[in-house]
């Protein structure tokens, strides 16, 4: 994520250093867009995390139910291993492995269904969000919008991000 954030970053550096030298004589106007902030506070943005919450809840709930049962396997082991003999320690071995490898595959079972939910659900905001952003920025004259998180400095002037969060809960109604 990193890596893509600085290409992105250097990309859109190299692309405004472009811009600047073929229209040095025009006028450019900038403006940045927080989208984490308008889909944190977008109605359809809310109503999506919500969705996403709630089973994000869910799902955990199940793997902590999962998780307390392997703890408490793992404490019987070590508490009754002196005890058991070598069959039994074997048995009670496996079966930790077995819980555990389950609690692995239900974890990320639960993040792609997860993943699967939010692109469901925050994928159509985002498509809505670009078109708006386009309409606002061709509305205010704006040359170019660049997401907030690949500027080191920007302006409070220039900042579209609850231009945009309006326009986006209009679009969305």
């Amino acid at each position: 994520m990193q890596k893509q954030m600085i290409v992105v970053g250097s990309v859109v550096v190299f692309l405004l250093s472009l811009l600047c030298t073929a229209t040095m004589a025009a006028e450019m106007k900038i403006g940045v867009i927080n989208m984490q902030k308008v889909l944190a506070s977008s109605n359809a943005g809310k109503k999506a995390q919500g969705i996403v919450q709630k089973k994000g809840e869910e799902l955990q709930a199940g793997l902590k139910k999962v998780e307390e049962e392997l703890i408490a396997l793992e404490k019987e082991i070590k508490k009754k291993q002196s005890a058991w003999n070598d069959e039994m320690l074997q048995k009670k071995g496996v079966e930790f492995q077995k819980k555990r490898r389950d609690l692995a595959i239900k974890k990320e079972d639960a993040n792609l269904e997860l993943k699967n939910l939010r692109d469901k659900h925050v994928g159509p905001i985002l498509k809505k969000l670009s078109e708006v952003v386009k309409k606002v920025a061709q509305d205010g004259g704006y040359t170019l919008v660049l997401p907030h998180n690949v500027t080191f400095y920007a302006d409070d002037s220039i900042d579209l991000t609850q231009t945009v969060t309006k326009a986006l809960n209009k679009a969305t109604k």
